[in-house]
């Protein structure tokens, strides 16, 4: 049985470390030693072996690589350590101060959008924040550097190249006034917000009014929408500043030379779960609702520069933390420390059906296997019970191909039993990281201040209440986010 408790240590790095000190196995797949998996060696030795990769996708590379084929993303980091609302938007140092007139007729530009409210919400406030539709951090690319969130907002481009400057600080966070306060919330203070990496943020929080009649899709499209111009608008404003800092994301992908003996990782993320039907205008991957999709191989940058934002119903999932990929980035830094090779990532998506589950589950494997070949799958997955199933369907496949996987799981159980919670159980899936659920929680007082979508509900969460790691923003978080940590006893 496991519980979780908060440490301020990101579920990232507890998926990679894992999986660098499992066991090796034989040649042909089985355990070399029957014992379970634990930390058992302490060097990449125990992932050597990999199968020869394809002297095909080297040819390709060789030829990418003298046409500039390393894709290189760098962020101009501009900190944010104050915001206000004031008469022209920019960033003096580290305040950002918001015209907030201007945002307003940006947003209205969108017909669908009869009125919008705007609040602010500082970093630590005794501040209670709800029903939260998406959390984005702002960025914005220069003319000559990209596009601003690809087939969304801006033209079809690949993302993941260029300059993308950020505002690292602050957050767009949008409400949506048509979920009950029983949906997702922002605490910020006391031990749940601790809980949660977002309330060391400084929000503008936005509240769309969309114009009456509209059906609620179309709503929750005139909220993506007002989400990701706000971000972009913002962001902006530092186009012509020079960064404090700057981060660089490159790599050669699966055809990288010169890091033999080094175990080659990949990460499989599920974006969606057609339990529920994406809606036509759902622009979830590269302005795509994933309808049609199967598992796609993708750049690690471009899961960090605007391809995959939140779907609509999104459970532990903002787009915040597609931005910032907590597993991501730490594969990258442990790319860069020489400690693994990064070679790739496939975005992939939960099943409406066994057949369909079967086929995605094994078409990611094996191009994790045999277009990445991966020694190491970190796989996490996005929705409740069925992408449990999904997830870990997938990483068995990649066990059975050799590669050894750690998975992330949330608790989806009511009745607190370990049986109710995994909803698997394969023995070759036995590296998981748990990041809270149902059985963690918190009883909240009454809220010094609210911010919601309209008056009932601000009413409504005002009221001491219980919340569990499931309702709070970046508690139990499916990318990886987390600061709960789990423990056996």
């Amino acid at each position: 049985m496991s519980s979780a408790t908060r440490d301020h240590v990101s579920a990232g790095a507890l998926h990679i470390g894992w999986i660098i000190k499992m066991a090796p196995r034989s040649i042909d797949g089985s355990l070399a030693n029957p014992t379970r998996r634990k930390r058992l060696v302490d060097t990449p030795e125990a992932l050597k072996g990999v199968a020869k990769f394809p002297t095909r996708l080297h040819d390709v590379a060789s030829l990418l690589q003298g046409h500039g084929g390393c894709l290189r993303l760098t962020l101009a980091i501009h900190p944010v350590r104050s915001m206000s609302f004031g008469d022209a938007t920019r960033l003096d140092g580290t305040h950002l101060v918001i015209d907030q007139g201007e945002l307003e007729r940006l947003i209205q530009e969108d017909s669908r959008v009869q009125s919008v409210d705007f609040e602010i919400a500082p970093a630590g406030e005794e501040c209670r924040i709800g029903s939260v539709f998406d959390i984005v951090e702002p960025r914005a690319k220069g003319p000559a550097d990209g596009s601003d969130f690809p087939a969304i907002l801006g033209p079809m481009q690949l993302a993941g190249k260029g300059t993308t400057h950020v505002l690292r600080g602050a957050a767009v966070t949008v409400l949506d006034e048509g979920i009950s306060p029983d949906g997702k919330v922002l605490e910020m203070s006391g031990p749940a917000g601790e809980a949660s990496p977002y309330s060391g943020l400084y929000h503008l929080v936005i509240i769309p009014h969309a114009a009456p009649g509209l059906e609620r899709h179309t709503v929750l499209n005139t909220l993506r929408q007002a989400s990701l111009k706000a971000a972009v608008f913002l962001a902006r404003t530092t186009l012509d500043l020079t960064p404090e800092t700057t981060e660089d994301f490159d790599s050669d992908g699966p055809a990288v030379q010169g890091r033999e003996g080094l175990p080659r990782f990949a990460y499989i993320g599920q974006v969606h779960s057609r339990q529920r039907v994406a809606e036509v205008d759902e622009q979830i991957f590269s302005g795509d609702n994933t309808a049609a999709m199967v598992p796609a191989l993708i750049h690690p940058n471009e899961w960090l520069d605007g391809a995959v934002v939140s779907s609509y119903m999104n459970m532990g999932v903002e787009t915040y933390y597609y931005q910032n990929h907590p597993i991501i980035t730490e594969l990258y830094r442990w790319h860069r420390e020489g400690r693994i090779t990064l070679v790739g990532t496939l975005v992939t998506m939960a099943a409406s059906d066994n057949q369909q589950r079967e086929r995605n589950c094994m078409l990611a494997a094996e191009q994790a296997k045999w277009n990445l070949a991966a020694d190491g799958v970190v796989l996490t997955k996005c929705g409740g019970g069925a992408p449990h199933a999904d997830m870990a369907l997938t990483a068995r496949n990649c066990e059975e191909l050799g590669m050894r996987t750690v998975v992330q799981t949330s608790d989806m159980s009511w009745d607190r039993r370990a049986e109710s919670a995994l909803l698997f159980n394969y023995s070759e899936v036995d590296a998981i990281v748990y990041v809270g659920g149902r059985d963690t929680g918190w009883h909240v007082p009454a809220a010094k201040r609210v911010i919601a979508g309209n008056g009932e509900l601000a009413e409504a969460l005002r009221a001491p209440r219980e919340l569990t790691a499931g309702n709070l923003c970046g508690v139990t978080s499916q990318q990886g986010a987390s600061r709960l940590r789990s423990f056996v006893h």
